[in-house]
C-alpha cells in the first residue's frame, strides 16, 4: 500500500490540525506538503495530493470529494485572519482587490456585496500587499496570516466572518479535509482517517500544544503569545458541527445564486464503510 498524500495550509490556524503530523506518529503514515489554500484544491483536483484543507468553495468544483467529518476551520465569531480593507464605507466601494489564496474568501466577499452591500462592484486579483492594492482600488481582500498582521487602526476593515454572522445568525466555515475517494482504494484497510485527522485536531488544541505553537508562531508573525493563543482558541472553531454544515450549506446557496459559485453539491462525508452521503 502506498502512502496517501496529504496537501496541508502553510498557516497559523491550521497548526493545531497538523500537531500529530508534525508533532506525533502520523506522519510516517503519510506524504505531507505545505502550501496556500488555493493550491490545496488545484492539487487535489490535478490528482498530485490524496487529502487537502480545501476552501469550502473548492468542494463545489472538484469532483469525487469526501470529507472527513467533524473538522473544520470556521469560525462562530470575528475571525481576525479574513478582512476587507478598505478606503471608504462599504457602500461607497467600487473596485476590490482580491487576495486569491482562498477561494471561499473570494467567494464570501462576492456573497456580500451582492446580497447585502449592492452589487456592480469590479474585483481585481492582486498579492496581498494591502498598500499596493488600496493604491489603485477601494478596497482589498486579505486572508490568513497577513492579515493578522494589518494595522487595523489605519483603515475601515471589516471581519468577513463576523459580517456573515451578523447577517446570517450562522457560522461561517472557510476550510475542511477532504480526501479524493478514488485514492482510498490504496488506502490501508485498517486506516481509520476520519480518527487520525480528528485526534491530530484534539491534541493540538491541548494547553501545552497552543503554548508550544504560541512560542513558534508569535514571533514568525510579530504577535505575543497570548494574541496567538486567543486567535486560536477564541477566533477559530476547528468543529465541523451541525451548525457550521448549515452555514455552509447556506453559504454554497447564496454563492451560486450570485453566481460566485457554479453550483451547490450534496455534501458526501467519508465513514467507517468509507464514503456515504448525507
Amino acid at each position: 500500500m502506498k502512502r496517501l498524500r496529504i496537501s496541508a495550509i502553510s498557516y497559523l490556524n491550521t497548526a493545531p490540525l497538523m500537531w500529530d503530523f508534525e508533532h506525533g506518529q502520523a506522519a510516517a503514515d503519510f506524504d505531507i506538503s505545505y502550501t496556500l489554500p488555493s493550491q490545496c484544491a488545484a492539487n487535489l483536483r490535478q490528482g498530485s495530493a490524496d487529502i487537502g484543507i480545501i476552501p469550502a468553495a473548492a468542494y463545489a468544483s472538484i469532483p469525487d470529494l469526501a470529507i472527513l467529518p467533524s473538522v473544520a476551520i470556521a469560525s462562530r465569531r470575528a475571525v481576525r485572519s479574513i478582512l476587507l480593507v478598505s478606503k471608504v464605507p462599504p457602500e461607497k466601494i467600487r473596485t476590490v482587490a482580491l487576495d486569491t489564496s482562498s477561494m471561499t474568501s473570494v467567494a464570501l466577499t462576492k456573497v456580500l456585496f451582492e446580497k447585502w452591500w449592492g452589487g456592480g462592484r469590479t474585483f481585481v486579483a492582486m498579492p496581498p500587499d494591502i498598500e499596493q492594492m488600496l493604491q489603485t482600488h477601494d478596497a482589498g481582500l486579505v486572508i490568513g496570516d497577513p492579515a493578522l498582521r494589518i494595522n487595523r487602526s489605519r483603515y475601515i476593515t471589516y471581519d468577513l466572518a463576523e459580517e456573515w454572522i451578523r447577517l446570517t445568525g450562522k457560522p461561517f466555515v472557510f476550510a475542511f479535509w477532504a480526501v479524493r475517494q478514488e485514492a482510498l482504494k490504496d488506502a490501508p484497510r485498517d486506516l481509520d482517517l476520519a480518527a487520525v485527522f480528528q485526534e491530530s485536531r484534539d491534541h493540538g488544541l491541548l494547553p501545552k500544544s497552543l503554548d508550544f505553537v504560541a512560542s513558534e508562531w508569535g514571533p514568525r508573525l510579530g504577535l505575543s503569545e497570548e494574541n496567538v493563543k486567543s486567535y486560536l482558541t477564541e477566533n477559530i472553531h476547528y468543529f465541523l458541527d451541525p451548525a457550521c454544515l448549515q452555514g455552509m450549506e447556506l453559504f454554497f446557496k447564496y454563492a451560486r445564486e450570485c453566481g460566485a459559485l457554479s453550483s451547490a453539491p450534496p455534501l458526501c462525508f467519508l465513514d467507517l464503510a468509507k464514503a456515504a452521503v448525507i
